[in-house]
């Protein structure tokens, strides 16, 4: 069968089972979008921006698990989707970017609109590829699509010359392929699991730390096991909440800068700190110095060996994917001596003691709307089952603190870089990869300005999200570091000009409602999410602007360092 290379590219989208495609068209792609438009299998979604086009297919497959795709177009296309790239890459998401280039006799030609694609995303890809020759294209897809999904995951780009998409080419698309270079590890190494058991099977004080691992690997249901089995604590990472159900007995919060006192606590004074999944960030165990000040035996499991001992010494490091390791540990625990629940009463008395703190209490007004309300209602509103998509900043953490978690891929949110306005394309991959879901998207008046222009394509597919705005008219989480570290010298942090919102929403197609009483907030949710079920409804609550985040843990500071709430703020 003779094809062109775009008739090849959608042939093989459609090998792989792809349904959406997030893009925005162009010279160099024009060939692509042409053979899209001649087939019906796989929907293609235009974005208004070329980086909301890999947030929303970053958001369509951290909710499914499956390989998220976009496409754009060269030069100015290309690096506006640098920017989804590089958030995916260090959040582990499996993506593959199709990107226009200019034709081959022009590269390096300084051409119109050419762009070292290739050279300009190198430290934010997981691989990438140039396809000089269409006779390479079929096999080049199949490798990009198994290398976004295997091992640890993350975005693969292609990057394709006008000419090669429109060249002909007899086509055939491998069932399977093989990389001699490449060979991640699935099961760990026996002997390590024995010893990671024993040294379980002996604690006193044992802490089982998780992060985004969990969620990507599937392994939920294997980790709350061993973690009932063992008897243990259990602490999820920003990435990792809803790999854990928030609501049991042994689950302690979320560690690091805004995590729990208890869970920080049970952290730093572990004996026995089995991680898995997560990478011993700075935003979680703060100072190095601090956290190894303490003895403690680690377990570390993740699937990347690049990952483990790469900030803290490790006693027991385990190369393998999360669920098969996480198994293997199960069978091995199982299979011998069962753990002695009298070995850890007193660690459990002592946590006891520190949940007794109770970190998260704040103080209810009757005329200021808190932010940590307006998520627990939502949280009430939507029974705790709705896919939950966070931008970045003051109410990111509130989220993570308030709305809680009982499945995994119900939480998107961009961890490793922080990247504002990714809350509202997330939402809508979300939304298109599960239609029958109840989606919210929980942003800030900075954030959701970044890519706000995405409203048009939510009113072009019909996507019924609810956008909780948590409107304080400050960069919140700016103001709140200067506030506490800089003299309160409120450098650029604050907005003298935001638009109406309701007005704007409104302008879009969409409802808009605006909420400034703490009496209207629970109404307000309640209308958004029934009477306007079908229809995407914009929520301005204008909240406290002088609430701040509390635990906090200042940089440079040990777990032990927090900073919690004064009497003052609890009144």
């Amino acid at each position: 069968m003779v094809l062109t290379g775009a008739e090849i590219l959608v042939r093989c989208l459609q090998e792989e089972k792809v349904d959406y495609v997030f893009g925005y068209p162009g010279g160099a792609v024009l060939f692509l979008y042409d053979a899209l438009f001649q087939q019906d299998d796989i929907r293609h979604v235009l974005v208004r921006h070329e980086q909301a086009a890999v947030h929303a297919a970053d958001g369509y497959a951290r909710s499914t698990g499956k390989v998220g795709v976009a496409m754009v177009t060269s030069g100015p296309g290309a690096s506006n989707a640098v920017t989804g790239i590089a958030t995916a890459y260090y959040d582990s998401i499996p993506l593959v970017i199709i990107s226009g280039q200019v034709a081959t006799s022009f590269i390096g030609q300084d051409a119109f609109q050419e762009l070292d694609t290739v050279g300009v995303t190198r430290p934010c890809v997981k691989h990438n590829f140039l396809v000089r020759d269409v006779a390479e294209l079929a096999v080049t897809l199949k490798k990009a699509f198994y290398l976004a999904r295997t091992g640890r995951p993350g975005p693969v780009l292609v990057d394709i010359p006008k000419d090669v998409s429109n060249t002909p080419c007899e086509f055939a698309y491998p069932k399977e392929i093989s990389m001699r270079s490449y060979n991640p590890v699935v099961r760990g190494h026996q002997g390590q699991i024995k010893k990671a058991a024993q040294l379980l099977l002996n604690a006193k004080r044992p802490v089982i730390y998780t992060g985004g691992g969990v969620v990507l690997s599937n392994a939920a249901e294997e980790l709350t096991r061993l973690t009932r089995l063992l008897n243990a604590p259990i602490t999820t990472t920003l990435m990792g909440l809803g790999g854990y159900p928030a609501s049991d007995r042994q689950y302690l919060g979320m560690p690091g800068m805004h995590g729990t006192y208890e869970a920080n606590m049970a952290l730093h004074h572990s004996d026995v700190l089995l991680a898995i999944g997560t990478r011993f960030d700075d935003r979680v165990i703060g100072n190095v110095e601090h956290f190894a000040a303490e003895p403690r035996k680690i377990i570390h499991i993740d699937i990347d060996p690049a990952s483990i001992a790469k900030r803290v010494k490790v006693d027991i490091p385990i190369v393998g994917n999360v669920r098969d390791v996480i198994e293997q540990l199960l069978h091995q625990i199982e299979g011998g001596a069962q753990p002695d629940p009298a070995k850890t009463a007193d660690w459990w008395k002592r946590i006891e003691e520190w949940r007794g703190k109770k970190c998260l209490e704040y103080k209810l007004s009757k005329t200021l709307i808190k932010p940590q309300y307006v998520i627990q209602k939502l949280w009430e509103v939507t029974k705790g089952d709705a896919i939950v998509a966070s931008d970045v900043g003051q109410h990111q953490m509130w989220a993570a603190q308030y709305y809680r978690f009982e499945k995994p891929r119900r939480w998107l949110n961009s961890g490793g870089l922080g990247t504002m306005g990714v809350g509202l394309p997330y939402a809508m991959g979300a939304q298109l990869a599960n239609p029958k879901a109840t989606v919210a998207c929980i942003t800030g008046e900075g954030s959701i300005q970044m890519n706000i222009q995405e409203l048009s394509t939510c009113r072009q597919f019909r996507l019924p999200l609810k956008i909780c705005l948590l409107n304080n008219r400050y960069l919140g989480m700016v103001r709140q570091w200067q506030q506490m570290f800089h003299g309160q010298r409120y450098s650029g942090s604050y907005m003298d000009s935001l638009p109406d919102f309701v007005k704007l929403a409104e302008a879009y197609g969409h409802v808009g409602i605006r909420v400034e009483k703490p009496g209207d907030v629970e109404g307000a949710l309640r209308e958004a999410f029934t009477k306007h079920k079908n229809d995407l409804v914009f929520i301005d609550f204008q909240i406290d602007r002088s609430e701040n985040v509390y635990p906090m843990v200042p940089g440079g500071k040990g777990l032990t360092e927090m900073v919690l709430p004064t009497d003052e703020d609890l009144g």
